[in-house]
């Protein structure tokens, strides 16, 4: 009875929310801070947006300084929200400094290497972030579940990930890995969405439209996924996708978290005045402008 009054109490104090039962029988509890900021009631979205992304900036500057060297995998259900958090992550970031990596469908000669050897290319040298929107873990996934590779090469996967990580890891890599989450029901509003809207229609492939009769497949191949590579040096952090901006914020916020930074802000500097050499520039009627259709 003890047990069941401190459940009470902590829902009722807003300090821990009850399990939620969702229509596929997962059931999603994600931890809530005690000082949670309702987006709309106790923070401005686009005002923690901005905030949230000079803060990034400043760790931006401190992995350069550092010569640190990040790598953040983004894995998920299909229309979990991914790019969306990728885009704010690096919407005021030095493409120089952080990078995404979105490879595509692997050529015959990639299939005939060493599985994680296209992925390699791709780590960062000192200095750099890289972003992977989605990584080495198709192998687990989508590979898995649609037949695209052997079940040799899958188990070969599950025993070489670990440790290829660890590796990762020992070579001085920050390696911080996450998953987007996001229910079934509201997986097929966005699906709906992207159906309509023609900016976002190129998002979906047929191999969107062939998962849609794998939900419970692929559900279990994360489940498998996790048990054999979430490890303490390379943990998996799941990320409740059922809002967008709220994922985003705390995906943003979390990152922040994992790599401690200072803030190496320059001081603001003085401009000089601009000097104007004589010289004489050529005819303004002989450059190529484009139209100017909106004024």
């Amino acid at each position: 009875m003890g047990d069941k009054n401190k459940q009470k109490k902590k829902e009722a104090n807003g300090k821990e929310k009850a399990p939620v039962a969702q229509p596929n029988g997962v059931t999603l509890a994600p931890p809530v801070d005690a000082n949670v900021k309702r987006i709309g009631k106790d923070c401005d979205y686009e005002k923690e947006l901005s905030r949230l992304q000079v803060e990034l900036v400043k760790l931006q500057e401190w992995v350069k300084h550092e010569h640190l060297k990040v790598v953040v995998l983004f894995e998920g259900r299909d229309a979990a929200g991914k790019g969306g958090a990728i885009k704010r992550i690096t919407e005021s970031l030095n493409p120089r400094i952080c990078r995404v990596v979105a490879l595509g469908t692997p050529t015959e000669r990639e299939k005939s290497q060493w599985y994680f050897q296209r992925y390699v290319p791709h780590l960062p040298a000192a200095g750099e972030i890289v972003l992977f929107d989605r990584s080495w873990y198709n192998r687990a996934g989508v590979e898995r579940v649609m037949g695209f590779c052997t079940d040799a090469q899958y188990q070969e996967f599950m025993i070489t990930c670990p440790e290829f990580e660890r590796m990762l890891v020992r070579s001085g890599i920050v390696l911080i890995k996450y998953w987007f989450s996001v229910s079934d029901a509201e997986q097929e509003r966005r699906f709906q969405e992207r159906m309509t809207n023609p900016t976002k229609r190129w998002k979906i492939s047929p191999m969107d439209l062939e998962s849609r009769k794998h939900w419970a497949d692929y559900s279990r191949a994360k489940d498998e996924m996790f048990n054999a590579t979430d490890q303490k040096q390379a943990p998996w952090f799941v990320v409740n996708s059922e809002d967008k901006k709220s994922a985003r914020l705390n995906v943003m916020r979390h990152l922040l978290s994992k790599v401690p930074y200072k803030d190496l802000t320059p001081e603001v500097l003085e401009l000089p005045p601009l000097v104007k050499s004589e010289y004489v520039r050529p005819p303004y009627q002989e450059q190529h402008f484009i139209p100017v259709v909106y004024k």
